[in-house]
């Protein structure tokens, strides 16, 4: 991962291959934004000239390189746009400065040091720049024999930018450097959760998983239990046995926990995990296979945010539990009209065998009901009717409590990740009725995102506090990249996570 370093030094003077600079998008053009004063000094004053001149206008995400002025040992200044100009006395927004951040790093790729001289108002600044710049240098080469040739090769490569310092911070306050500690330690946790997304399934099975999650609980001091097929036979967990009933790869159930001494609440995280989802029996239509290796987006999700906490020393008590399996079509696999019983005893009719998040879910919220959390939130890549209601950007939240919902919400403002209350509708319960089973796993096809949300708040502990996070949108982006948003898996959610465990430890999430 890129190295940062904050930096008090004058941007002419610094060895670098380039200097990055904010610029504004403001009402008679761009303007160059602080951070760049020493910049725009050596262009006479004249830099938004040259800026607008070169067709920059200010938009977020706009990348212009420019020669650096006479006498600056770094020979390219990068302008990147923060989008509309603050009103007067008012700083920047923390997604701007995240996303240009990452557009700059980006455009960066194969570069060994950049200065980014954006502006740094206080130590939150220094936060959120460097969590942008290190999400939007992270690439996924692993598979690709001619990047690691080229990476290999001198003054020839893609590898992302090796270090960053970040002008105008302070390296001996505290605040300052505890920002970009936590946004170092956060960063690597979401690119590695952005990993596991990318690895194609033959080789992320859910032992394969177990086995990631195992070692970094061992690197960490976080305590891990594994349950495979045998154990979760024994302990009765129904929906996860009957989802991976037809792979070869047997299915796991994960538990991390994470202990704070000084801890005073509880959180639970659940993951959906399905490290491939063809559909099952139910199977996919042509087109809809081919980016499933990312339906265990909210495993990893989960995973990042556990290790996340732990690295931060968070102080409170935080589980992760991954739903592990795979979701294969073959004479052992669940059929339509099977019967499952769950693990808390309930009984499942599956209609649909690609309604199957839902199923390792509903075990996994009951084993996790049982250790009596303060709150549980699940995460998964969970509906179709998700993405068609809130597009690929934004995921849904739902939850057993409206008061719980909103503090989930502002957590994920306040992370940067785009994301939408959404309503439980009891009308729509009925819908999965089942004349055989205690409920079915599928409803009305109408709101069928919200349907997901009422089956898996049956699975719930009573009185237990509780949210789902449907992340089937912005989990894995299949459009161009954009800001610090890599093109395959993102790590939504993650963020959102950490921040709702901050929070708790604070004592203010409500």
């Amino acid at each position: 991962m890129t190295a940062l370093t904050l930096s008090t030094a004058a941007a002419p003077g610094l060895r670098a291959d380039a200097i990055v600079i904010g610029v504004a998008k403001g009402a008679d053009g761009p303007s160059v934004a602080p951070g760049a004063e020493a910049v725009d000094k050596a262009y006479d004053g004249r830099l938004a000239a040259v800026l607008e001149t070169l067709g920059a206008s200010g938009s977020e995400g706009e990348v212009t390189k420019l020669p650096a002025p006479s006498g600056f040992k770094a020979p390219v200044v990068v302008a990147v746009g923060l989008g509309a100009e603050p009103e007067k006395d008012a700083g920047f927004d923390a997604e701007a400065l995240r996303r240009a951040a990452g557009a700059a790093a980006r455009a960066l790729a194969g570069a060994k040091k950049a200065a980014f001289a954006l502006p740094l108002a206080e130590a939150a600044d220094a936060g959120v720049v460097a969590e942008g710049l290190l999400l939007g240098a992270y690439s996924f080469d692993a598979y690709k024999e001619s990047a690691k040739e080229t990476k290999a090769a001198k003054g020839n490569g893609k590898a992302p930018l090796a270090e960053a310092a970040l002008l105008g911070g302070k390296p001996r306050d505290k605040a300052y450097k505890a920002a970009i500690e936590r946004a170092a330690a956060v960063a690597e946790e979401l690119n590695r959760a952005r990993d596991l997304v990318n690895t194609p399934p033959n080789d992320l099975n859910p032992e394969a998983f177990a086995a990631v999650a195992q070692a970094a609980a061992k690197e960490h001091g976080i305590k891990v239990q594994v349950l495979d097929e045998k154990a979760l036979t024994k302990g009765g967990y129904g929906g996860i046995l009957g989802v991976g009933a037809g792979s070869a790869s047997g299915p796991r159930l994960v538990k991390l926990s994470y202990t704070s001494p000084k801890a005073k609440k509880s959180l639970a995280f659940v993951g959906k995990g399905i490290t491939y989802d063809s559909g099952g029996i139910s199977l996919k239509p042509a087109g809809h296979n081919e980016t499933m290796k990312c339906d265990m987006a909210g495993a990893a999700a989960v995973f990042a945010a556990v290790v996340s906490a732990a690295r931060l020393g968070l102080e409170v008590n935080v589980t992760g539990w991954l739903a592990l399996a795979e979701n294969m079509p073959s004479g052992s696999a669940t059929r339509p009209g099977d019967v499952l019983r769950m693990y808390s005893g309930k009984t499942v009719e599956v209609l649909n065998t690609d309604a199957e998040g839902r199923l390792v879910l509903a075990d996994a919220l009951w084993a996790a009901s049982q250790e009596k959390p303060d709150a549980i939130i699940d995460v998964a890549t969970l509906t179709g009717a998700m993405m068609l209601a809130l597009g690929s950007r934004t995921y849904g939240i739902m939850a057993n409590d409206d008061a719980f919902r909103s503090a989930v919400h502002e957590a994920a403002e306040e992370s940067g990740e785009p994301a939408w209350p959404m309503p439980l509708p009891e009308h729509l319960r009925k819908g999965m009725d089942s004349p055989t089973a205690d409920i079915a796993n599928m409803g009305e096809r109408m709101g069928g995102g919200l349907v997901a949300g009422l089956f898996l708040r049956e699975f719930v502990g009573e009185g237990i506090t509780w949210a789902h996070l449907d992340i089937a949108g912005p989990a894995f982006n299949e459009g161009g990249p954009f800001g610090y948003t890599p093109k395959g898996g993102t790590g939504t959610a993650v963020r959102t996570l950490v921040r709702v465990a901050e929070r708790v430890a604070l004592g203010d999430l409500g």
